[in-house]
């Protein structure tokens, strides 16, 4: 590969950082989502408290996600940051599926240990390839881009759930 060729930077690369920063919003609008509806729904489908549930929901996410963020620079100079990042989308696949059918609140706790897993792949796949087509100069603008987006997005997306709920009953 040539890479006298290479541009970094926003300016340069901002259609293939607008589709990071697209993709980390989605990331972050999963656990958007996720926080407002299952507090109440642990406490309707399984009996759970709702303070027990978040407790236990996110505490199995957030262990997770962080050992997960831990590997992922590593694992993505070994596989790639394009395989690390559909490895995290793939494993996101039955989490819905396990949560819409599952028997028992253990359940519920697997599939946040598997959101923890892609959520700790995706998000820092992409934080490291937003950083790989600014550079070093930008990479703190990148970071809070990132961050921007995914939060933006975890906040959007739980208030619409909210209403969304809120207004169906």
């Amino acid at each position: 590969m040539n890479t006298e060729n290479i541009k970094l930077g926003i300016k340069e690369n901002w259609k293939q950082f607008t589709i990071l920063v697209i993709v980390n919003a989605f990331v972050g609008g999963m656990i958007g989502m996720e926080r407002t509806i299952f507090p109440q729904f642990a406490e309707l489908e399984f009996g759970v408290a709702s303070k027990t549930a978040i407790l236990s929901f996110i505490t199995a996410f957030g262990i997770t996600k962080a050992i997960a963020n831990y590997f992922t620079g590593r694992l993505a100079n070994k596989f790639g940051r394009k395989n690390l990042l559909l490895f995290g989308w793939l494993l996101a696949i039955p989490i819905p599926f396990m949560l819409i059918y599952a028997p028992s609140w253990s359940w519920v706790i697997f599939a946040n240990v598997l959101l923890g897993v892609s959520q700790g792949l995706t998000w820092s796949s992409t934080v490291v390839m937003k950083i790989d087509l600014v550079g070093e100069k930008d990479r703190g603008f990148a970071m809070g881009l990132n961050e921007f987006a995914g939060y933006f997005a975890v906040g959007i997306v739980a208030f619409l759930c909210g209403y969304i709920a809120f207004n169906m009953v």
